[in-house]
């Protein structure tokens, strides 16, 4: 089967959300190509026969990001290519710059689509003591305490390294000692549940409100073994859950954090954890009030860019 690659040209900022948009309209797949990705490159095997080159010498983009997705030729994505245009240009709505949005077609063969992507990502130290690591590539630890956490972006909800999930992966690492059970809200990936598994989270439910993302996410989860008992669920954020855990964490729009703020309480033990990203400066304000008027303390205040993340506790005396 023949292919169709539909590309966005966008900002480094929306790319997530642009991935979402594409996955929604049926893509097998999505590509990023992100120049603030080639910034942090240091000389490494990206020759096409595995040799050492240095990324200056690469043919690449200075600016923004293509955000590439992939459809079968009989799905006629040409046909809904002005309505994904739209939906990228009212990224703006949601305090996300979406760029210059254009949107390009081309046809790809079979072969070349599975393995196009395969050049833009290699290991990646998002943290002290934790790495993402492709599920093609033949990483080793540099040591007892690194923890590998294996990740498919060919179906990419999210490949760890957006500020947005750094931001959360710290705010875990700030809070977790062991054992706590955690409703992951908007898993995309399923990266931020794998990678708790692995700092020894206890029970995990991971929800989306995308069943494509479901299965990203289960597939991700079966690359790392230590992850095998997280529970994945097609889910509207939390509605009709009822369980009550350590920790909530969620990376999404400000605009869906919101109406979450009052599911996650009532999910949560007194002294819980909520733990939130993917809250552009403008919406900060917002967010933080509305965890506050519902009884949250806010713990702490993380930025990484023009990105906000926050770690609230729910008081041990609700009174």
């Amino acid at each position: 089967m023949d292919w169709t690659e539909l590309s966005i040209m966008t900002t480094s900022e929306a790319v997530e959300a642009v991935s979402n948009i594409l996955m929604e309209h049926g893509a097998s797949g999505v590509s990023i190509e992100d120049a603030k990705d080639f910034e942090k490159l240091k000389p490494g095997r990206y020759g096409d026969h595995g040799e050492i080159v240095d990324p200056a010498d690469l043919t690449h983009i200075t600016q923004g990001a293509v955000v590439s997705a992939y459809y079968p030729n009989n799905q006629h994505i040409d046909q809904e290519a002005e309505e994904i245009a739209h939906k990228v240009r009212n990224l703006s709505q949601f305090g996300l710059n979406p760029g210059p949005a254009e949107v390009n077609i081309t046809s790809v063969v079979n072969q070349d689509w599975q393995t196009a992507w395969e050049k833009y990502y290699h290991p990646v130290s998002i943290s002290r003591f934790m790495t993402i690591v492709p599920s093609w590539e033949d990483y080793q630890p540099k040591s007892d305490q690194e923890k590998i956490l294996r990740l498919d972006p060919g179906m990419a909800f999210g490949t760890g390294t957006h500020p947005t999930t750094r931001l959360s992966l710290q705010a875990l690492e700030i809070v977790m000692q062991g054992g706590e059970s955690i409703l992951d809200v908007g898993t995309g990936s399923g990266v931020l549940s794998i990678a708790a598994k692995l700092m020894g989270a206890g029970k995990i439910h991971a929800f989306d409100v995308d069943d494509i993302a479901v299965r990203s996410a289960e597939k991700n989860i079966q690359l790392n073994p230590a992850a095998k008992d997280i529970q994945v669920s097609a889910n509207d954020l939390l509605k009709g859950i009822h369980e009550q855990v350590d920790i909530v964490v969620a990376n999404i729009l400000a605009e869906i954090i919101v109406p979450l703020v009052p599911q996650a309480w009532q999910n949560l033990k007194p002294q819980g954890y909520f733990l939130t990203s993917g809250i552009i400066k403008d919406k900060f304000e917002t967010v933080r009030d509305s965890m506050t008027q519902q009884g949250f303390l806010i713990i702490e205040t993380l930025r990484m860019k023009d990105w906000y993340g926050i770690i609230a506790q729910k008081p041990k005396d609700e009174d």
